[in-house]
């Protein structure tokens, strides 16, 4: 995974920026494609790319390092207007189909990315943020596949996801520490050193709590339970709406089943419980279960909090953020 960050959120990025910057194209359809074909796929990375690693705020640096060179090569490079209009080598064409596939590449993930970011045709569940302190970031939500890795749970094909099918606009928060860093290191085995272990957790909505469980232990990175995939966790029935709160740290839990809470109540703390290959928050709303069948296999809901769908690369602020 490291490699892969890497690659994609370090060094393709630099090698396009620096390709633009120190060798812009000498014909104008050349310049022009590739000046699009590098906008193009810088931005549509920097809405399907988690960048939790290394950091959230790597993608703006790389758009102002972009404009900078566009105006290198557009405003400030003498003999602009003297190009021809066409490339003239065959390097020159192969730069050209270059851009040509990376305006392809970005216009296409692109689109999907901002297609996911429209609220599903599906009920949607209006929350408060579960977060008392703290400020976070949305590793995975959305209504496309491409930035929610939950949504492959909405194919029924797929047996194993029919038990899980609930959690399919599920919202995956990580936290931001100083610096924007989610830990202290790149990937530190110890869960305390993640910037969102041990933020307190509260009520999103008025409810009754139908299922809680605060023994389970928070493993080191990246271990985890595959079994006991919630971890310790708090489901709270919100009207017609399950909100599931999971990961949460061990002996944190604050409530039991069947108690009632409101908008604002404590709940307990982020862990590293259950299928949690880091410290997070996992939530989604779903529909109650049927009687006798898994408790996630409701109808998933879509869930809108402080108002807002939320969706991969977004920024959240607790009550005392």
């Amino acid at each position: 995974m490291i490699a892969v960050v890497l690659l994609f959120q370090v060094a393709i990025p630099l090698v396009l920026l620096a390709w633009l910057w120190l060798r812009p194209a000498r014909s104008l359809v050349g310049l022009v494609g590739q000046v699009a074909g590098t906008g193009a796929f810088l931005f549509a990375l920097s809405l399907v790319a988690q960048w939790a690693l290394p950091v959230w705020w790597l993608p703006r640096v790389y758009g102002g390092i972009w404009l900078a060179a566009v105006g290198v090569a557009l405003g400030v490079r003498p003999g602009l207007r003297g190009l021809p209009r066409w490339p003239l080598r065959g390097r020159a064409w192969s730069e050209a189909a270059v851009s040509a596939l990376l305006l392809g590449l970005g216009a296409w993930f692109g689109t999907q990315a901002l297609m996911g970011r429209m609220v599903p045709e599906v009920g949607v569940v209006d929350i408060a943020t579960p977060f008392g302190a703290g400020h976070v970031l949305v590793a995975s939500g959305g209504a496309h596949p491409l930035i929610n890795a939950h949504m492959r749970t909405l194919d029924d094909s797929v047996e194993r996801y029919r038990p899980w099918r609930g959690q399919s606009y599920a919202i995956d928060f990580l936290g931001i520490g100083p610096w924007g860093l989610r830990a202290q290191g790149w990937r530190p085995v110890d869960p305390a050193a993640y910037a969102i272990f041990g933020t307190p957790l509260v009520a999103p909505c008025a409810g009754i709590v139908v299922s809680a469980e605060t023994d389970m232990p928070d493993f080191d990175v990246p271990q985890q339970d595959t079994v006991n995939r919630l971890g310790n966790h708090v489901i709270l029935r919100c009207g017609e709406a399950d909100i599931v709160l999971a990961h949460m740290r061990q002996a944190s839990v604050l409530v039991q089943r069947g108690d009632r809470v409101e908008a604002g109540d404590p709940l307990g703390q982020v862990g590293n419980s259950g299928a949690s290959t880091e410290p997070h928050l996992h939530i989604h709303a779903q529909r109650p279960a049927a009687a006798g069948a898994p408790p996630l296999s409701g109808d998933p809901l879509g869930l809108r909090i402080d108002g807002r769908f939320l969706v991969r690369g977004d920024r959240l602020r607790g009550l005392a953020g």
